[in-house]
């Protein structure tokens, strides 16, 4: 790992103690002030509704060399690929409104991430490095009769998205990236940006063990709830309603479901990533500004990794913004795809 790597590990358990210690107070005056409800968790065994939304598509599963994945497909397939990656703490899902807009135009496809919805869910923090998920990209591409898409990504999938692309450039024709800054650049921006530092807590705080997970748990996932329509959180009932938040507590429900989630960010210290290569492919960055993990900024920063970088900014946008502001999101898809 090397001495800076190393350093990094244990700044980052360092801080990470801290916001436990934190979080665990809030849990304790929570707990205080509604034992039965912390103490309560609705049981979840029947598949949400919405789930099985046939306007969304049917499931599907590809067994790779190393798991077996879920996804949920819709349209001709002798269109071309679309592909959706999503991101923490979400599932296929959360594409709702894009496999709607552009299944007339492509075979799309929406995919749970190993350790996601209904994809497998090895256990230890080693296989969720984004190497194992690029692999699984390049599994997945060809498995489902294709030998390139275009691909689409939000959050943690930008960072794999981005990294699958310069990695293997022939599998993607065109990049869409939302809310995800390019690997290159978060790091080096954190280390000179208090106002990331400070946004970026949750990511040291993960890399604690058991707390995380004591926090997504208690009071019926609560805390999952406020994620996306908490006072920050920014989505409204009217485009993620509570069936829609039924959903992915269901989905966070299942066994080792959280864990799997928040190995992905315990990954990024204990197995950092490589440099990349430049991308040559059209790349589409999607911002939505009111973003409270994620400073607008970086999002055109990604200019020096690419050779042809589109950037589109929604302002009135929360982190979520496929879900928040769809109509501007496909559209802004849709002319970047002509």
């Amino acid at each position: 790992m090397g001495v800076k790597g190393t350093l990094l590990r244990w700044f980052s358990y360092a801080l990470g103690s801290f916001y436990s210690i934190v979080v665990l107070f809030n849990l304790a005056i929570g707990f205080v002030k509604h034992p039965i409800a912390y103490c309560t968790s609705k049981k979840r065994d029947v598949t949400p509704s919405v789930l099985n939304d046939p306007e969304l598509g049917t499931h599907g599963y590809v067994q790779l060399e190393e798991v077996k994945i879920h996804y949920v497909a819709h349209g001709d397939e002798t269109k071309p690929l679309m592909l959706f990656v999503h991101g923490f703490p979400e599932f296929w899902y959360s594409w709702r409104y894009q496999l709607r807009e552009f299944k007339k135009d492509y075979r799309v496809v929406a995919i749970d991430t190993r350790g996601y919805g209904d994809s497998e869910k090895p256990s230890g923090v080693a296989n969720y490095q984004v190497s194992k998920v690029v692999v699984d990209l390049k599994q997945l591409i060809p498995a489902l009769g294709y030998r390139s898409c275009v691909l689409v990504a939000h959050d943690f999938g930008g960072a794999i998205a981005w990294a699958l692309t310069a990695l293997h450039p022939e599998l993607v024709d065109k990049l869409i990236v939302m809310n995800c800054p390019h690997p290159g650049i978060f790091r080096s921006y954190m280390e000179k940006s208090l106002a990331q530092l400070k946004k970026s807590w949750y990511i040291f705080f993960f890399q604690i063990p058991f707390v995380p997970e004591l926090m997504m748990r208690v009071n019926d996932m609560k805390a999952l709830e406020k994620m996306f329509t908490g006072r920050k959180g920014g989505l409204t009932s009217e485009n993620c309603s509570a069936d829609d938040i039924e959903a992915y507590k269901y989905v966070f429900s299942k066994p080792g479901a959280a864990t799997a989630a928040i190995n992905y960010y315990r990954a990024t210290t204990r197995y950092p990533a490589r440099k990349i290569p430049r991308i040559s492919c059209p790349v589409l960055t999607i911002w939505g500004c009111q973003d409270v993990a994620l400073e607008t900024s970086l999002a055109s920063a990604a200019d020096a990794f690419v050779d042809h970088h589109t950037v589109r900014y929604i302002e009135e946008a929360s982190h979520w913004v496929m879900i928040d502001t769809p109509e501007q999101v496909n559209k802004h898809i849709a002319d970047f795809l002509k």
